[in-house]
């Protein structure tokens, strides 16, 4: 297999000025790329399809050319990616490039330190695609799916992932209740089947109750059943949940929004695994494994007086946390390739995978909705996808319009500093989280990147 580090990177520039182009051999004469010049748009054009190169430096002179010639090599080499170039050009019509499929917009004069960063930036994202995605390419994107590490339908590599997957592992076939904690659409359900599954259990049913969505009067007759003439229309016994879920496994999904009052009679049946149906006196034993999900605070509303500190130990004997995308952004290549191969066989429609610039707008988007809202947008990109490749324009728009809309709130332009932190941040990401790395790929010191990032922090 070949090494990333040796992977062959080609450069195309196409500037009507002469001195730009020597520009840019200047700049990247020590960046270990074939480089190759053009004045002339045509032949730009013709030189960028015989080359097929993984970047094009495009000067935006001429807009309207300019945008033309984007829009030709995006359609024919969708992993190439554009950076263009131009002065006095307004964040609305950066923004509408990138949207076109421009890798980057960079606004002049640009410097030669300034150039070589956002190329080392492609770079390092050229080079480590070639590692995470090599396997697609030799064997399609079935091939790769091959190999994505999945646990009982949880998918993941990182080190937050695999230890979640240890974890379950040890406990399954001993647990009786375990408490499940992580931010919606971290795959708290997928945990707490993978946990009945190879629990003894596994054989017996499996049950969920939304606890929000249960109206808080009928929340009783719901988890325990009531017996025929409790209340006014009661004509038979009811089978409540946890009965039904007899020799299973009973998931109480966001468990923090269960009634205060209703707390002190679970805690009675993990005590004794028996209950009591509502009208009737007569104790029923029951054999169940109690999973209890929450993406709520358990030790703070134990502090407010809104969860019962009992019931907490007893859910938390074993706690086991599902992290954010966010934590994990080295698994957004493999639930990539997972999603698009699922939808390619729902929708019947054979995708080759993502452009380098579609990846990169992943990357950087922050995942406020997790894993749901990653398996959402890319749904909807292959609906919207009229070809074999997904680009930035089949993303659903909200993934590359946050700092449009907070512009628009504002009712101004973005100061400097934000879109310097924005730019900062991407870089960081690029590089795994590694902040000596981008410190230097950057050209700033450490404390100054950390002063940006603290910057950053207190703002949210």
């Amino acid at each position: 297999m070949q090494n990333p580090a040796d992977v062959s990177i080609t450069l195309v520039a196409i500037d009507e000025d002469p001195a730009g182009l020597r520009l840019v051999r200047k700049a990247l004469d020590q960046e270990q790329l074939d480089i190759f010049g053009c004045t002339d748009a045509a032949e730009g054009l013709d030189l960028v399809f015989r080359k097929k190169p993984q970047i094009v430096l495009l000067d935006w002179i001429m807009p309207k050319l300019s945008g033309e010639l984007l829009q030709r090599i995006v359609a024919v080499l969708p992993e190439t990616a554009v950076i263009l170039i131009g002065h006095n050009v307004s964040p609305a019509s950066a923004a509408e490039a990138v949207r076109q499929g421009a890798f980057d917009f960079l606004t002049g004069p640009i410097s030669p330190e300034a150039l070589r960063e956002r190329i080392r930036l492609i770079i390092h994202h050229v080079r480590r695609s070639h590692n995470v995605h090599g396997s697609r390419r030799n064997g399609g994107l079935g091939h790769a799916l091959a190999e994505t590490p999945c646990f009982q339908g949880l998918i993941g590599r990182s080190p937050a992932m695999l230890e979640v997957f240890d974890r379950i592992r040890r406990i399954a076939s001993h647990f009786r209740t375990v408490l499940l904690c992580g931010e919606t659409g971290t795959g708290k359900e997928l945990a707490a089947r993978a946990l009945h599954d190879l629990s003894p259990a596994g054989v017996g049913p499996f049950v969920a109750v939304n606890c929000p969505a249960v109206v808080e009067t009928l929340f009783e007759s719901e988890l325990f059943g009531y017996a025929k003439g409790a209340f006014t229309g009661a004509r038979q016994d009811k089978l409540g949940l946890f009965e039904y879920a007899h020799g299973g496994t009973l998931l109480l999904d966001e468990v923090g929004d269960m009634p205060l009052g209703l707390q002190s009679k679970l805690l009675r049946v993990l005590q004794n695994q028996e209950f009591l149906r509502l009208g009737s006196p007569v104790p029923r034993k029951i054999d169940i494994r109690v999973v209890a999900a929450t993406n709520r605070d358990l030790r703070a509303m134990v502090t407010a007086g809104k969860f019962r500190q009992d019931l907490y130990y007893r859910l938390s004997m074993v706690e086991i946390r599902l992290p954010r995308l966010a934590d994990r952004k080295e698994d957004l290549p493999i639930l990539e390739q997972y999603f698009l191969h699922r939808f390619s066989h729902e929708f019947r429609k054979p995708f080759s995978g993502l452009t380098s610039r579609a990846r990169v707008l992943l990357e950087a988007y922050p995942w406020p909705g997790n894993v749901r809202e990653l398996e959402n947008a890319l749904g909807h990109a292959c609906m919207m996808s009229s070809g074999d490749w997904i680009d930035v324009g089949d993303l659903p728009p909200h993934l590359f319009e946050q700092g449009a809309d907070s512009e628009r709130e504002r009712g101004h332009i973005l100061p400097l500093s934000e879109f310097e932190r924005s730019y900062v941040r991407r870089v960081l990401i690029s590089f795994d989280g590694n902040k000596v790395r981008t410190a230097e790929a950057l050209g700033i010191s450490r404390s100054k990147l950390y002063s940006l990032l603290v910057e950053r922090d207190r703002e949210k």
